[in-house]
């Protein structure tokens, strides 16, 4: 990751810079570190919000994959009822249809030639009867094939059609097996919504973390600046010190060089005094400088 801030804006100093230069150097290398400091911790400042702007982004696409997550199970829950159904509702019309097939074989309607084949069979002979010209005899076995055809076949169609059981359960078996396919068909489209939550909540869950990649990237760069605008406050905290120091040292100096003329005039009124005493004439002056120091 390229660095934020460039370094050569960063102002540096040493035990050096702060031991040996003026008090005047001091204090501009003072204001330069305090302006650099705030500088810098405007910028961490700002960083920080685009950190906690792209975290506040990266919990809103947690909560809408979370949410994505809770539709795709509760889709998948009534898939799978609708799967027990249609399982349950196959199986009812598979014995059903089971129980057609026995009444058939017991009926016999599918032994031997198809009701299917039958009607077949009779349009073939019909359309040859209509087509060639045969002589007396085999025009009369013809037609007398094409009618025991339509006998067994008449057979055929009443044994169904007289059965009311048969009916009823090859009606029954449609139904069930109709209202399985209902629920066939509501589990693929349950099972297409799903897939799309699905779908979605991947989605959101790989946006959430790109943007926490880029949360994180703003967090080492607001690391980066705050950790500089330290610095410049402790560099600035150890320029102050040393300013406080000075002064004090500079007021130190000042007093003691009160101290000392103080010292001196008291001295000086003393021999001024001292002549008085001896009936030495005083001038003006003379007579200031006791005043001063309480002697007159």
């Amino acid at each position: 990751m390229a660095k934020v801030i460039d370094p050569s804006s960063n102002i540096e100093i040493t035990d050096d810079d702060i031991d040996n230069n003026s008090k005047g150097e001091l204090i501009k290398l003072a204001g330069k570190l305090r302006d650099r400091r705030n500088e810098l911790n405007q910028l961490a400042s700002e960083k920080a919000s685009e950190r906690d702007e792209l975290n506040a982004k990266t919990r809103e696409k947690v909560d809408a994959a979370q949410e994505h997550r809770e539709e795709r199970d509760g889709l998948n829950e009534d898939v799978q009822e609708h799967k027990e159904k249609r399982n349950e509702l196959n199986a009812e019309a598979n014995q059903l249809f089971d129980r057609v097939e026995e009444l058939k074989e017991e009926m016999k309607i599918d032994e031997g030639t198809q009701i299917e084949d039958l009607e077949e069979e009779i349009e073939d002979l019909e359309f040859k009867q209509q087509t060639e010209v045969l002589d007396a005899d085999d025009e009369r076995e013809l037609i007398e094939e094409i009618e025991e055809k339509r006998e067994k076949l008449r057979e055929k169609k009443d044994k169904v059609n007289q059965n009311d059981e048969l009916e009823e359960l090859e009606a029954e078996a449609e139904e069930v097996r109709a209202e399985a396919s209902k629920h066939h068909q509501k589990v693929t489209e349950l099972a297409d919504k799903a897939q799309k939550h699905h779908n979605n909540m991947i989605e959101a869950y790989r946006e959430a973390d790109d943007i926490r990649d880029r949360a994180d990237e703003k967090h080492e760069e607001f690391v980066e600046v705050q950790e500089a605008a330290d610095q410049h406050h402790e560099d600035f905290v150890r320029v102050q010190k040393r300013l406080r120091e000075l002064d004090k040292k500079e007021e130190e100096e000042e007093r003691e060089e009160r101290e000392q003329k103080q010292e001196a005039a008291r001295e000086e009124a003393e021999e001024i005094y001292q002549k008085f005493k001896e009936g030495e004439t005083l001038d003006t002056e003379d007579l200031m400088k006791l005043q001063k120091t309480g002697l007159l």
